[in-house]
């Protein structure tokens, strides 16, 4: 009667981690507009936007689109009574483009035409995938040098062996707020994304 021998594992985790330099940026201004009468409001709200929307046209800027557009109606309590304080009407707009370079100068443009709203500014990469794919492969290949470095102080001698591989995690992108506090140029500095990876190997031995 033969006897079936359960081979041993370990499991272990790798990480990895790529930093590419951002090719896109996502902007996200716009304007905001309060007063008692609200198709007055609104309609100084439009008279604005159209004016950021023509001044980045001017600079070549076309991939712009509505983000939000939004009605509130204000209130204020005194001495436990409501106050009506009129309206405020906000239009966001978001912008893309791939030339980083030119994302202080839109800010700067769309300010000078009459926005007082940046929400923020989203570094990306038009090619994420490859780049998760190189921080993929370095999650699997950290995890098989930690094998070999447990084996060798264990003094296993045979090779790591993977019998199974789990993905754990999603790239990760930051985004980067903003508030205008000058007349100055704004400066716009991307820096690198940082690109993470991790996975669960297990390997027989």
């Amino acid at each position: 009667m033969s006897r079936v021998l359960k081979s041993n594992t370990l499991t272990l985790t790798g990480q990895g981690q790529v930093s590419p330099v951002p090719n896109e940026v996502i902007i996200r201004l716009g304007v905001q507009t309060t007063g008692e009468n609200l198709i007055q409001v609104q309609s100084e709200n439009a008279r604005i936007s159209q004016s950021i929307l023509q001044s980045l046209q001017r600079m070549g800027i076309n991939d712009t689109k509505t983000f939000q557009y939004s009605i509130f109606k204000n209130y204020d309590y005194e001495d436990g009574k409501q106050i009506d304080r009129g309206y405020t009407v906000r239009n966001i707009f978001e912008i893309k483009t791939n030339n980083i370079e030119q994302a202080g100068r839109i800010i700067d443009t769309a300010v000078n035409a009459g926005a007082n709203i940046v929400d923020f500014i989203s570094f990306d990469i038009s090619n994420r995938e490859f780049y998760y794919q190189q921080a993929l492969n370095l999650a699997i290949y950290n995890a098989i040098q930690k094998a070999k470095s447990i084996f060798m102080n264990l003094g296993i001698k045979v090779e790591p062996f993977p019998t199974s591989i789990v993905e754990n995690s999603t790239s990760f992108i930051p985004y980067q707020t903003f508030q205008r506090e000058s007349l100055a140029s704004t400066p716009i500095v991307p820096g690198n994304i940082q690109i993470e990876s991790s996975v669960t190997v297990e390997f027989s031995y």
